[in-house]
This record gives C-alpha cells, structure tokens and sequence, in this order.
C-alpha cells in the first residue's frame, strides 16, 4: 500500500509544480510591466511658531518608485494653506491635519498634525493679484511677476498654472517656459483661502523648428565664421546626434584658426544653413551663414584670391588654391549672392555689392594666374603662389603643372560673366584649345581591386590630372617629389590614392562651350 500510494502521489505533485512555474513565470512578466508603485510615505517639517511659512517635504518607500509626486491637502485652510509643493502657510493660531497623498495608482497617503502659533490677529486675506509679465517674441522664457493686494496681506503666496501647457509651462516661482507658438492665459491663484485670482494672456513667437544637422554645423563653427576640415572632412558626421565628447570638443575649440575652404568647408556648411533656414526661418541659421560670409570676405587676398586656410598660413595653406575647387566654389557662391539664387535670398542685400566686388576681383586673379606655355595661354595649376601668382607646389606629389581636373571647374566660372571682356573671352578659347591638344586617345584606368592600371581603351578619351609646364606631356609623381613618366612608376599607395586620369573635361569642351560661344556670338 506504500508503495501504490507513492505512485499516486508523484504525479499530483508534478503537475502542481508546473502549475506554479507557469504561475511564476506569468507573475514575473507582470512584475516587469508593472510600474513600481509606493508603498508608504513620511512628511518631514511642519511646526509654524512665527505665524510664518514652513516648507514641507515628503520620504517615499521604495526608494525606486516610479512616481514619487504627493499632492498636498490640509483639514481646515482657516488654519492653515498648502501649496502644490508643500509650502505650509500659517492662516491663524491652532493645529490642522496635514495629508500627502500619492499621485500614482497606490492611493497610498500619510497624516500629520501640525500645530500653529504666532500668528498676530485675524488673517488679512488677498483681495486682488496683478500678474506683470509681455509678450514673447523671441521664444525665450520670462520671469513673471505679481503685485498682491492689500500690502498687508497675511499670504502672499499664489499658485500658477497655465491654459494650454502645449504652448508653455509654469514654474511655481512664475518662470514662463515656451513650447510653441501661440497665446495662453497664466492664472495666478492666492492659497490664503480668498479664492482670490489675477490672470494674464502672453502671445507667445519666435519658437522655431530645429534642423539637428544644422545644429551641428553651428556647434562646430568656429568664433571666426569658419569652419575646420577636421573632424568631419566628408560631413558625414554632422548627420548624426554628437556625443558629449564631441560637444564638449565642439565648444572648447572655439577659437581655433583651423578654418578653411578646402574639401567644400565653410562653403558646403553656410549652404546648409541657408537651406535650413529656407525650410525653417530659423534665424540662428541665417546669422550663422552670414558669419561664414563675413569671414570669406576676410579671407580674400587683395589680389583677388583666396587661400586654402585662413588665417593658418603655414606649410602650403597660404597659397592660392584652385585644387578641388576650393576657389571655385567660394567664386560660385559670391555669384549666387548677386543674383540672389540657390537660397541667398534671404541675406542682406547690403551683401551684394560686396559679393559682387569679389567675385570680379576673383576673375581677375584668374586672368592673371593662367599658365603660360612655350608662348600660349594654356590652363592652371591647382595652386598659384598668391606673391608673384606663379604655378606652385603644394603636396610632395603636386607639383607645380597644369591641371587637367582643377582647370575645368575655372573656365565654368570664367563662363559665368555675363559682359566678358575680350581679355576674358580669350582666356576660354586659349584653355579649351588647350584641353583639345592634351587629350589622350584610346586608354582606360581599370581598378583590380588591389591596384590601379592603365589599360587599352580604343575610341576612349581622358587627361591626366597633371601636365609639365615646359612639354605640355602628363607627368605621375609619388611623395618622392620626383616626376615619372607613367602611372605605373609611382608607388601603390599613391597609384591607389590619387585621381590621375579622368574625363573632367567632356561636357565643356562641348555643350557648355558651344552654347557659350553662341550667347556671345562667337
């Protein structure tokens, strides 16, 4: 019988065990969900002896509760008021049950008696609160003030609370916070139990919207409207949210003179501040592209050119940089802003006789720096001493040449002017010959993955990124600093890492000169 009673029991248990382990494992998933909700609280303070105020606190278990806010009430207001953040004010002498109660869904309170003395004679009550405060228009928040009647007013304290907190908040000392555009009533309610109540409407704009990648750009701007190449050199850093190490790096570089218009910088970002603030009217945008203008104009050398870096001098950054359009692209931008296109609307027209003025001392820089070989004006080099405005060097592998790439991107500006003089007109035949004359038949670059060659290509035309000054011959040159007749001369790294060979050309030595040539009768 022992043994028959063992079996029978065995599974009953079983089943009963998996009962609970289902049973537990539900509970804890409820546990999970579940705020954690309180379970007792303490009121700390009270005691008023001076017919005075005295500031109430409240101690929550568990200390991790999620919602740890009491609204406060007292049993008799002709004893005593009790502001929404616990402020006890004395009414008149005698003792009132203070009672915290717990906002979340606990209903958990505690109780305590407070006793009041040194109260002086019956309580003057509020008869009339004026509320002080403007209209916003800068979308800043505004201290709020009120004058309380009669001066001898027992309580002075009031309460305030706002129509529409989606347009602003309210703190309790009456600092107005603004969230949207909008109007909204603030009430201020006395809490010496007169009922008494002053109200005020604010018209509330200047809230815009924000633009993150925008905000970036304006974190990393530094103080001289500038902005450095590093540590965004393709930009891709500005579209994502910056962490506090960046931020704090942001900020205490301020003042760096790192500033410069290579890779698109400064350029690239002032035109993202103008697009932003075309699609936001945000005028922190606007102020921040017009500092980067301000600080192009100061970048210009008197001859009409601009510097890789300014104010940073060293090394090669004060030369004259046309490499990978750095010129070019401020020279497009001062265009813009005489005519008003590509989002320069919007800046001050006081800048565009300013522009205007750089532009064309530009062009005639240009005019002046174009190369000269064997007795014919050819093209450009991709940096020009800015002293005696010859063909210099940059890089070790940059040499002073003529450039097949950086060339292109000036003749697009010379075609710009809308009255060429014949100086001008000249200067774009003389370089479109000259891309004629050095054009190379029949090859091809081919990446294999590991390297770059060069490879029979019939009926295909391309040029070469650098040309002697003294033959008109392309020329390679790895950071040795000595020229080489083939791609295949130099080492990989610079094989690999460099634009030698491309097409830059095609499309104006052919639609965009023709149609040029046609509009001004060539």
């Amino acid at each position: 019988m022992k043994k028959d009673r063992c079996k029978f029991h065995v599974p009953v248990v079983l089943v009963f065990l998996v009962y609970l382990m289902g049973c537990s494992s539900d509970s804890v998933v409820e546990d999970v969900t579940k705020d954690i909700l309180i379970e007792s609280i303490s009121i700390y303070g009270g005691f008023i002896t001076d017919g005075g105020s005295s500031q109430l606190t409240v101690g929550v278990i568990p200390n991790n509760a999620t919602n740890k806010l009491v609204t406060w009430t007292v049993s008799n207001t002709e004893i005593a008021t009790v502001s929404d953040s616990g402020l006890l004010t004395a009414v008149q002498n005698g003792k009132v049950m203070v009672k915290a109660t717990a906002k979340d869904a606990s209903s958990v309170f505690a109780e305590k008696e407070v006793t009041i003395s040194g109260v002086q004679g019956p309580p003057v009550l509020v008869e009339s609160i004026t509320i002080l405060g403007n209209a916003i228009t800068d979308g800043n928040p505004q201290q709020l003030a009120v004058e309380v009647l009669p001066e001898n007013a027992s309580n002075k304290v009031v309460n305030f609370s706002v129509s529409d907190t989606s347009i602003a908040s309210i703190s309790n000392d009456g600092m107005l916070t603004p969230k949207n555009n909008g109007s909204v009533t603030v009430t201020a309610t006395a809490t010496d139990g007169s009922s008494t109540a002053g109200q005020i409407t604010i018209t509330i704009s200047g809230i815009y919207p924000r633009n993150a990648t925008a905000d970036n750009m304006l974190l990393w701007q530094r103080s001289n409207g500038g902005w450095p190449k590093e540590p965004y050199n393709d930009f891709s850093g500005y579209y994502r949210e910056q962490t506090e190490a960046e931020k704090n790096l942001a900020l205490n570089t301020k003042g760096n003179t790192d500033t410069t218009i290579d890779n698109n910088h400064t350029v690239g970002e002032l035109r993202y501040l103008l697009s932003a603030y075309k699609s936001t009217n945000n005028p922190e945008y606007l102020a921040g592209a017009m500092r980067a203008i301000d600080y192009l104009f100061l970048a210009q050398y008197d001859n009409g050119g601009w510097p890789q870096y300014y104010p940073d001098s060293s090394g090669y950054r004060h030369q004259i940089t046309f490499n990978d359009n750095a010129m070019v692209n401020v020279m497009n931008l001062m265009w813009d802003i005489t005519k008003g296109i590509n989002n320069t609307n919007s800046i001050d027209t006081s800048y565009i006789d300013k522009a205007m003025t750089a532009f064309n001392k530009g062009i005639e820089v240009i005019l002046q720096t174009q190369n000269t070989v064997n007795g014919k004006k050819t093209a450009w080099c991709a940096q020009h001493d800015e002293i005696t405005l010859l063909a210099a060097t940059a890089r070790s592998y940059e040499l002073p040449s003529n450039s097949g790439s950086e060339s292109v991107g000036i003749v697009r500006t010379l075609m710009l002017v809308e009255q060429p003089s014949a100086q001008l007109i000249q200067a774009v035949i003389d370089a479109v010959t000259w891309f004629q004359e050095v054009k190379i038949l029949d090859i091809a670059t081919q990446n294999t993955g590991s390297d770059v060659i060069v490879v029979s290509s019939p009926g295909n035309v391309i040029w070469a990124r650098f040309y002697d000054l003294d033959t008109n011959l392309p020329f390679f040159c790895g950071r040795d600093g000595i020229k080489k007749d083939t791609l295949a001369e130099i080492e990989l790294e610079r094989r690999t890492g460099y634009s030698w060979y491309g097409n830059w050309p095609k499309n104006l030595i052919g639609s965009e000169y023709t149609s040029w040539k046609n509009k001004h009768g060539l």
